[in-house]
């Protein structure tokens, strides 16, 4: 009996990043336009990777199993 190999989401592979400890890191969204109305703070803080929560982690590691 085969086993059948999973596919990955391709549009996982350009937005989500795999750390060494198994975390998932994404940009934020909101960066893009409208950026005059946000403060320096809140744009400084956008720049940086977010990384993911349980649920999403679980989550991911279904789509992008070999990631």
């Amino acid at each position: 009996m085969k086993k059948y190999k999973t596919k990955t989401l391709s549009s996982l592979k350009r937005r989500v990043k795999k750390t060494a400890r198994g975390k998932y890191l994404h940009g934020h969204p909101g960066t893009n336009h409208n950026n005059g109305c946000k403060s320096k703070r809140q744009k400084r803080r956008l720049r940086q990777p977010g990384t993911t929560t349980g649920s999403q982690q679980k989550r991911l590691a279904e789509l992008a199993p070999y990631k």
